[in-house]
């Protein structure tokens, strides 16, 4: 009969066992042994040593991703140099006494800071230090075999045992060819047959390592190499991937403009619908731009369209669409009638959902005043595409589509400043040294001006006409490099943990030997990594398949327990015949 008995706790095992069963246990994991050091003998050696075991140990690994996780929160709160220089100047502006303690401690470019740069590269080199020798030992176990069995199984967490009338070598045999088939990596070693399984656990967690690495590196390389421009144009209007060509650009410290991909394009028309009724209203149905690229300096013109979400992929940069807006068409004559600005498109930026966009128009070389002196006009523009009417509201748009468009101008003349060498905004009209146009009643001259008309400036200072509207796109053109790497590396890494955790590593142990009343006696026994109730469901199973090809000997009857032989002198009963 099978007798099967659970963990024990009360009886502890002797010393010998305790070596025995460390023996059968041994290397079930790949992480290294920690000793601690003898401080009072280290040396110099000795302290290097035990800083590079600390800096390799897993605690410290996880310290150090913690602390990068936690290094990474001011760069998402607070306004990046690399990201946006213009919101880094305006928090400098409103916060005088935060902006130096900032600066000392690197918090308007967090990732490319001293002190997280230390971390990043602390952590990379306390994963490559904890991998190396884990699977080289790991390299090792799955050359080698599994340990020999303990001498006393019994002392394992979860075993079974029973006689039977095979012979032990046959048992061996049957148990080794039972774990080979549930896939255990078995052999016999004397009198048992040892078997292990669940190396895939051992090779998800160094998977799983591999794949930080793999992240960080091809992080630090998208970092270092990657570069980012946005590039407004007009309809009818081309691009090419140079650095003068950007409205605005940022990049890697490690950029070269040799890392541009050598491509241009042009826009051929911007195609935008959008839900005329109901509670969406507005919502864009159709959001796509034709072009027309062409890759290297001689390549052919091909056509395609650009989608949200549906970038133009060309040799690793992607170009994708992220904007839209409107740009009025104007003529503007002098007192004398000269034209100073032909048909000139300007584009206005959006300021709302349905497109109501503002932005300057400047008049900067060729215009004189009514006494012939040099001058410069300017004017803001307020544009909407869908006017809701006169009396019936302000200059906002009612509807994102060109259904009924207006543009309203406030005239200036004077010194636009563009002369003096300081940066300033296209889309912004600094009145600092210019004059407002006035009427005759001295209130500030404006118009509203539908396409075709025009509108007359005071003390016959010349005359605008709003002759119609261009579409302009807004690109944004990227390369970040390794980004297949990343994406790789995360899905490696999300795999190797699932296999680090459900997959549980085990060992087996089948003995098979001739007891004193020449009846063989089976042993089985198993040891996990970690208390997992699946080694002794595991083992149960096992034991079943095994038992019932080498079945339990017949219990031998005590002579003590037999019944007594009838007696003969037995009075018979009654009704019974003499």
């Amino acid at each position: 009969m099978r007798n099967t008995t659970s963990p024990t706790t009360g009886d502890e095992p002797k010393t010998g066992d305790d070596q025995d069963l460390g023996a059968a246990g041994s290397q079930l994991s790949t992480a290294p042994r920690e000793d601690a050091p003898n401080l009072p003998a280290l040396g110099v050696l000795g302290w290097v040593r035990w800083f590079w075991r600390q800096l390799t140990s897993m605690r410290v690994a996880l310290l150090l991703l913690l602390l990068l996780s936690l290094g990474a929160i001011p760069g998402s709160l607070i306004p990046q140099t690399g990201v946006d220089a213009m919101k880094v100047a305006e928090f400098r502006k409103e916060h005088d006494v935060l902006s130096p303690l900032y600066d000392k401690l690197g918090l308007f470019h967090v990732y490319g800071s001293v002190w997280f740069s230390a971390i990043y590269i602390l952590l990379f080199v306390s994963l490559i230090g904890c991998i190396v020798p884990r699977t080289w030992q790991f390299v090792g176990q799955l050359r080698g075999r599994p340990p020999g069995a303990p001498r006393r199984l019994t002392r394992l967490p979860a075993h079974t045992t029973w006689r039977t009338e095979a012979e032990p070598e046959q048992v061996r045999a049957l148990a080794l060819a039972l774990l080979k088939k549930r896939r255990f990596r078995a052999h016999t070693v004397g009198d048992a047959v040892a078997a292990e399984k669940g190396y895939l656990r051992e090779a998800g967690n160094l998977a799983f390592h591999i794949a930080l690495i793999v992240l960080l590196v091809a992080f630090a390389w998208g970092q270092l190499f990657k570069y980012e421009g946005n590039k407004l144009i007009l309809e009818g209007d081309g691009f090419a991937n140079t650095l003068t060509q950007y409205d605005d650009f940022k990049s890697g410290n490690l950029f070269t403009q040799d890392d541009l991909a050598p491509f241009s394009f042009s826009l051929k028309d911007f195609e935008g619908t959008y839900e005329t009724s109901g509670p969406n209203k507005g919502t864009p149905r159709t959001y796509q731009a034709k072009i027309v690229y062409s890759e290297g300096a001689y390549g052919k013109d091909r056509p395609a369209t650009i989608k949200v979400n549906e970038p133009l992929d060309v040799d690793g940069s992607k170009v994708y669409l992220v904007s839209h807006g409107y740009a009025p068409v104007l003529t503007v004559r002098d007192p004398r009638g000269k034209v100073v600005m032909d048909h000139e498109a300007t584009p206005l930026l959006p300021q709302d959902g349905n497109v109501t966009s503002s932005g300057a128009v400047t008049v900067r070389d060729g215009y004189r005043d009514a006494q012939g002196r040099r001058d410069q006009l300017g004017f803001s523009a307020v544009f909407v595409p869908t006017f809701a009417g006169e009396g019936q509201g302000t200059m906002f748009s009612q509807f994102p589509g060109l259904v009924n468009p207006r543009l309203a101008l406030n005239a200036y003349h004077g010194d636009l400043g563009v002369d003096a060498g300081i940066p300033q905004s296209v889309y912004q009209l600094n009145t600092r040294k210019l004059t407002q146009f006035k009427k005759p009643d001295g209130a500030p001259f404006a118009q509203r001006l539908a396409i075709g008309e025009t509108m007359t400036l005071p003390n016959g200072a010349g005359t605008v006409t709003f002759d119609g509207v261009k579409e302009w796109a807004g690109f944004q053109v990227t390369r970040q490099p390794a980004g297949g790497w990343a994406l790789t590396g995360a899905v490696v890494a999300i795999l190797g943990l699932a296999g680090s955790l459900f997959i549980q590593r085990r060992r087996v142990w089948v003995r098979a030997v001739r007891g004193a009343d020449g009846a063989t006696v089976v042993e089985l026994a198993g040891l996990g990594r970690s208390e997992s109730a699946k080694v002794p469901e595991e083992l149960g199973q096992l034991a079943d398949a095994l038992y019932a090809k080498a079945p339990g000997a017949p219990e031998t009857p005590d002579p003590a327990e037999s019944p007594e032989p009838p007696d003969s002198r037995a009075v018979p009963a009654e009704g019974a015949e003499k």
